[in-house]
């Protein structure tokens, strides 16, 4: 231990034999705990609730989507290219449109997908999410998001009609495209937009019904790694003509991952505010330390110490302070973590966020940063007190000390 070191750990122990300095440094070591446990916690569920909020969106859809019109050519140009990419682990073809569902009694504009079942589930977890019924597309069969379902009031084995926004034109003029489906399946991914919007069909319902001259609009692409989406996408915009559009998941759902992250930075600052506040209760305790021990200050500046090595002693002793706090704070905030993780203290309504505890992710990086955070605060808020105590003079010191 260096000889700053030392002495700064000396002052902060003996400062308890002085009750004044002592409660200061309690208030200040609790003020640090309690910021830091509070930025935790927070920070914690804001992982989890943006892990889950993926999560669900990675269940209903793929990490890379290829949009355009392909023909039989064009298909058979990129699935071998994409069978040369050794991070992707599966891909489906899909056609997509919209449409009109129509009961007797209602009628809403929805989002069409027709997939080949079993590749799909290859790509995402869409099957896992079924709730009512069979994943049956076959004869004429369709499966709705449940949210869609209880806006059109129709259940399993219901008959709906699907409308084409596209016109054909015949000897009776021009009519719409019209075709009887049967519910098969309802499903519930947990991501309202999702559920609340998308039916899916077979594709080859889709191929006859929108386009029979279009094999596929759309290709679902899932990687081995999520974590190599970006580079990916970078590799197949250089080798997939211009007229494809490539989006990845986080392209698609773009304003929602913006909001996540613009939330949890928001949250940050203004926790940090707050130990900011509490740093404040160190300088106090410092200034405390500095006034109690000016006839040793006096003592160590006439046995030589540097003014810079007097201002290091107190720059330390707030890092003590602080550490203490940090510390305790980190295993406060650890334990309330893991209480709410384990048990429902706050219970949520299942029908609208899908899950009935609150959902905890800790992140190292975050754990380090509000570490850094509160050793940078500590040291601003220390400088003060630290330059006070550097400036007495030795020799008033120890005559007035």
């Amino acid at each position: 231990m260096s000889f700053e070191s030392e002495i700064a750990l000396r002052y902060v122990k003996n400062s308890r034999k002085s009750l004044f300095t002592s409660l200061t440094t309690l208030i200040a070591v609790s003020a640090i705990a309690i910021s830091v446990a509070a930025i935790l916690v927070t920070l914690g569920v804001i992982n989890g609730f943006q892990s889950e909020i993926k999560k669900k969106i990675l269940d209903s859809q793929s990490h890379i989507v290829i949009y355009g019109e392909m023909n039989k050519n064009e298909l058979s140009r990129l699935d071998t290219l994409l069978s040369s990419f050794k991070e992707i682990e599966a891909k489906s073809v899909f056609i997509i449109s919209q449409g009109i569902l129509i009961t007797q009694t209602r009628s809403i504009g929805t989002i069409i997908k027709g997939i080949e079942a079993q590749n799909e589930f290859k790509v995402t977890n869409i099957e896992k999410s079924l709730r009512y019924g069979k994943w049956d597309l076959k004869n004429q069969g369709i499966v709705l998001g449940e949210e869609l379902a209880k806006n059109l009031g129709v259940f399993i084995d219901d008959e709906l009609v699907l409308v084409s926004p596209k016109f054909d034109s015949g000897t009776l003029g021009i009519i719409p495209k019209m075709r009887k489906f049967k519910i098969k399946g309802i499903i519930n991914t947990g991501y309202y937009e999702y559920d609340s919007s998308f039916a899916f069909i077979d594709i080859n319902e889709a191929k006859s019904f929108f386009n029979p001259d279009i094999l596929s609009n759309g290709i679902s692409i899932k990687l081995k790694n999520i974590d190599l989406t970006q580079p990916v996408y970078f590799k197949l915009r250089k080798e997939i003509p211009f007229y494809f559009s490539i989006k990845t998941y986080s392209d698609i759902n773009k304003n929602l991952f913006s909001a996540l992250k613009l939330e949890k930075f928001v949250m940050t600052l203004i926790l940090s505010l707050i130990i900011l506040i509490a740093t404040f209760s160190i300088s106090s305790n410092l200034f405390m330390i500095t006034v109690q021990k000016t006839k040793e200050i006096g003592i160590l500046r006439a046995m030589g110490a540097s003014k810079n090595k007097i201002k290091k002693i107190f720059m330390i002793c707030g890092i003590y302070i602080s550490g203490i706090g940090i510390t305790i704070g980190m295993i406060i905030g650890f334990i309330i973590l893991e209480i709410v993780k384990r048990y429902k203290i706050v219970e949520l309504p299942s029908d609208i966020y899908y899950i009935t505890k609150v959902p905890v992710e800790v992140s190292v990086k975050d754990v380090f940063l509000i570490i850094t955070i509160s050793l940078v605060l500590t040291l601003i808020s220390s400088q003060i007190p630290a330059n006070k105590a550097s400036k007495v003079d030795p020799g008033d010191a120890i005559r007035y000390g």
